[in-house]
């Protein structure tokens, strides 16, 4: 079986975004970071429980079905973190969805592949890319939605706020530290989804072979070394909790 690589899924804020030159940099061994970020309620959300979700076919070559796809695997995210959010004692609000096939948004232009979250919109911008019609291979699909449902829980529960101020606070190294620790969280995030709807999204590949996939994807200086993005994900997914997605306090090893 061929398994093709993870989609890039970006978050756009100004931190990620941007870059540029800050005050002094901020070691993360001279500065704790602050109790949303290693302390914030969604870690409470305690273990989940499968759900069952209804994620439809994807048919080669048809944009349709693969719309249809995305949404339900908005409805399935939106209805597994409504139930974290209670859960942890916190209010849950959707994002608005948009799915296009060219590269333009509510939140501008898409400029990757796959999906992004824009932060001021509180919107997860889809794109259905030609591989997508012509190699619809459902996890990889899957994933670029559920990572950016990482990011809307970050944002919804102030950490993304957090990390951004920090992310200004910093240059070079430690900047891009920040960078990793927001990302993996998502895919930590996105684990935690999984292991209540995998069998949901059916995705044709087990899930050792994908964690490996993932460990093998090309490395991103925004997201961090692909071993560690596989790690963070297979927290999410072995643990089934939020609890164990706290990256802001783990060693530079694990999100380098």
């Amino acid at each position: 079986m061929r398994i093709p690589l993870i989609a890039a899924a970006v978050v756009m804020t100004a931190g990620a975004a941007l870059s540029g030159t800050a005050s002094a940099e901020v070691r993360p061994s001279a500065q704790a970071p602050p109790a949303v970020l290693t302390k914030n309620k969604i870690y409470s959300a305690g273990t989940t429980t499968p759900q069952s979700c209804a994620i439809p076919a994807i048919r080669k070559g048809s944009a349709a079905s693969l719309k249809s796809f995305h949404l339900a695997m908005a409805g399935c995210a939106n209805a597994f973190w409504a139930d974290r959010f209670r859960a942890a004692g916190l209010v849950y609000r959707p994002p608005k969805v948009t799915i296009t096939t060219g590269s333009g948004s509510a939140c501008g232009r898409i400029t990757t592949n796959g999906a992004q979250y824009c932060p001021t919109q509180r919107t997860i911008a889809i794109r259905i890319m030609k591989r997508d019609l012509t190699d619809p291979f459902r996890m990889n699909i899957a994933h670029s939605v559920a990572h950016e449902w990482g990011h809307h829980v970050q944002q919804l529960t102030g950490m993304l706020d957090a990390q951004n101020r920090l992310y200004w606070q910093a240059t070079g190294t430690a900047r891009q530290i920040l960078s990793h620790r927001l990302e993996m969280q998502a895919e930590c995030f996105a684990g935690v989804f999984y292991s209540a709807t995998l069998d949901s999204i059916n995705p044709g590949i087990t899930w050792e072979q994908w964690i490996d996939a993932v460990s093998r994807a090309g490395e991103s200086k925004i997201h961090g070394r692909p071993a560690n993005l596989a790690y963070w994900q297979n927290q999410g997914f072995s643990h089934g909790s939020t609890r164990s997605c706290n990256t802001w306090t783990a060693d530079r090893g694990h999100v380098s």
